[in-house]
């Protein structure tokens, strides 16, 4: 495993920038979009997750347990709790698997995979638009050191010393958000990290983990699909700071 993990990361190193700025475009929800109404907890019009939660995806391949955690991303953690309440990912598809030159990561939950009518080649480009004001619902890049009482939001970390300091970082299973080159765009998609990818960390919002299933995420190919996704412990939604 040492050995495995070293040659991946001389791997990276020789390809460079290169490689790393396609997977982040990858990463990437396109989108036109207006800003984002809020930022943080405290003023957001969304909910916020207080504690932790399980959520079982049920998916063509099998079920994947996923544990958020309120305490380190309560509004990204609440987002994707409201979202599966709303059953938003329920026949959406894992539009985006890299698995080549090196693992990466399996990427979904865009909403517009759902609808059959919609071409394959325009899923990724989707937000969770909210049916009771038709427009799309868009959350800021949450990010919590671990030093601090409460997260920041819209910053992107680059600082090495502050990065080590994450509450979450990308680990193999990591639960992050997509989102476009604005830090104040992640929507409904997210992924999950296929390998330790600490390129990543304090650009994406990590905000939960695989508990259960990850031999299941290892098979899920692209245009697998979610059959269900559903809350099954925890979940504990609330307005304003948890």
């Amino acid at each position: 495993m040492e050995l495995r993990s070293q040659s991946l990361q001389c791997f990276r190193r020789a390809v460079g920038p290169c490689l790393l700025a396609l997977f982040l475009l990858g990463l990437s929800a396109c989108t036109t979009r207006p800003e984002p109404s809020a930022q943080g907890c405290a003023t957001s019009p969304f909910p916020c997750l207080s504690g932790t939660a399980l959520v079982s995806l049920e998916t063509n391949q099998g079920k994947v347990i996923l544990e958020l955690d309120g305490d380190a991303a309560p509004l990204t953690a609440g987002n994707f709790i409201d979202l599966v309440k709303k059953e938003a990912y329920d026949g959406t598809a894992f539009h985006r698997v890299v698995r080549d030159p090196v693992p990466f990561v399996v990427q979904g939950g865009d909403p517009l995979s759902a609808n059959p009518k919609i071409s394959a080649d325009r899923y990724g480009s989707g937000n969770f638009i909210d049916p009771s004001t038709g427009e799309a619902r868009l959350i800021p890049l949450e990010l919590k050191l671990k030093s601090d009482q409460e997260p920041t939001y819209g910053q992107v970390i680059t600082s090495p010393l502050a990065t080590e300091q994450l509450s979450m970082n990308h680990q193999r299973g990591a639960l992050a958000m997509a989102r476009s080159g604005d830090p104040n765009s992640a929507s409904a998609q997210f992924y999950i990290a296929l390998e330790a990818l600490p390129e990543l960390d304090g650009r994406y919002a990590v905000f939960g983990k695989v508990k259960q299933g990850m031999d299941v995420v290892d098979r899920i190919r692209q245009g697998d699909r979610i059959v269900k996704a559903r809350l099954v412990d925890g979940g504990t939604l609330v307005n304003g700071t948890p």
